[in-house]
């Protein structure tokens, strides 16, 4: 009777498996309003305004006077990045934050770009918009959205926008040229944060739909890591005959079989289907785990009471620099824990990564952005069980917080057609390493469209 049982029940669970895996699925295209207040009776202003960064005197005295009051407390002994952020080295930080960062000239180079704002469900919504200087005859570019995640924002991509728009000029064939979009998540930056609770993934997947139709692109590729892979997964979700392609840096691949094998992965891999490069990359379990444990307590906080910290985090420059420029140490590869400055400038520069601080501190916006962490990370998420049934990329960068194998990509986004082992990189790909994403993303559109 049991065997009976048993047998009846593995049949039914693999009948399920086959019967339910190409069902395809869409999210519920509903409609919001997150600004203050009800929901006005008129309209909505859809125009597109013009949009320049801006700082000033007061800005820049502000915060050099919070700098000049800060209260350090030392490191323990040859402790390096093993606590955190390490004090010693963060003097050196705060030294040339407060000497030599040229806020004035970041912002110039900030406004290169053409910047844009624009009203959609109640919220101010702020994005870049960058055209290809030059197309052969008769071609058209290709529109591309790129989503920032957090700790980072919109300028992540300014390096490699031009590889993407103008590649010609950096030793690339034009053969795909890109008009780039990158917004920024509201609540970051610039674009205005939700007054009300709830405003998650889906919600701004839907926004930044809305977006790209307002300027005039009924089919529009997207990409993103971090944050943006899941708003991107989303807005395929959504409106899967609007998106063309999806590339993504970074899966949430969560309820699903395939991650039940990862205790079993490291010994009997083959019979998974993993490679010998995943399983480079999923092994030792043990320190993956630890990994995950130590790299993860920031995301406990902010998922549950992110208004706390983030009153400190708003009220101290150095305290948010600390905060945020640790996850560019060890997002980009833990093993910069072991050093007595995290590894920072060896993939970044103090310029850089004081700007995208600059961007969180001087719009206020830490507090907002940590609350799409509770908003997010939920038991009721339903697209977490919908699958993606749009043409995939995915570049796995090896030094990324978790890798995803080829398989459990393949088992959420069923058409996926592209899918590369990078040789180097972590988190912040975009930043880190714009010329092995833009060859990636590249590869990707190039399959699809000789499909």
């Amino acid at each position: 009777m049991w065997l009976e049982i048993l047998l009846a029940s593995v049949l039914g669970f693999v009948i399920y498996w086959f019967v339910s895996k190409d069902k395809e699925e869409t999210l519920p295209l509903e409609d919001g309003w997150w600004g203050p207040g009800v929901r006005p009776t008129a309209g909505e202003d859809e125009s597109i305004r013009p949009f320049k960064v801006e700082t000033s005197d007061e800005e820049i005295s502000d915060l050099h006077q919070r700098i000049d009051k800060v209260r350090l407390t030392p490191p323990l002994e040859d402790s390096r990045f093993h606590y955190g952020f390490n004090s010693n080295y963060l003097k050196k930080i705060i030294s040339y934050w407060r000497n030599e960062f040229d806020w004035r000239k970041q912002v110039e180079i900030l406004n290169r770009y053409p910047h844009f704002k624009t009203k959609i469900e109640g919220l101010d919504i702020h994005f870049i918009h960058v055209k290809p200087p030059q197309l052969p005859s008769g071609q058209t570019p290709k529109p591309l959205l790129m989503v920032h995640g957090w700790p980072g924002s919109f300028y992540e991509f300014y390096k490699i926008i031009p590889l993407l728009t103008d590649p010609e000029k950096h030793g690339l064939s034009n053969e795909h040229a890109f008009e780039v979009v990158c917004p920024s998540i509201p609540g970051y930056g610039f674009s205005e944060a939700s007054s009300k609770k709830g405003f998650n993934s889906v919600a701004t997947a839907r926004i930044f739909h809305k977006l790209m139709l307002r300027l005039g692109f009924q089919q529009f590729y997207v990409q993103g890591g971090d944050w943006g892979a899941l708003i991107c997964t989303n807005m395929a979700q959504l409106v899967p005959s609007h998106v063309k392609g999806l590339h993504l840096n970074m899966a949430f691949i969560l309820r699903n079989f395939y991650t039940l094998t990862l205790l079993l992965g490291w010994r009997f891999g083959r019979l998974f289907g993993y490679t010998k490069r995943d399983m480079e990359l999923m092994s030792p379990l043990k320190k993956i785990f630890f990994n995950l444990v130590r790299e993860t307590g920031y995301m406990h906080i902010q998922s549950t009471k992110p208004d706390t910290v983030g009153c400190a985090l708003n009220d101290s420059p150095v305290g948010l620099a600390a905060y945020i420029l640790e996850k560019f140490s060890t997002w980009t590869n833990p093993e910069f824990r072991d050093l007595e400055d995290g590894g920072l400038e060896r993939k970044f520069s103090l310029d850089d990564l004081l700007t995208g601080t600059m961007l969180y501190w001087t719009t206020g916006t830490i507090t907002s952005s940590q609350r799409f962490y509770k908003e997010n990370l939920r038991l009721d998420n339903t697209h977490e069980g919908i699958k993606v049934h749009v043409p995939t990329g995915f570049a796995a960068f090896p030094c990324e917080l978790v890798h995803v194998p080829e398989k459990w990509v393949k088992s959420k986004y069923p058409k996926l057609i592209s899918y590369s082992y990078m040789p180097r990189g972590g988190h912040f790909a975009a930043f880190e390493e714009p010329e092995l994403l833009a060859q990636d993303i590249r590869k990707f559109v190039g399959l699809l469209e000789r499909q």
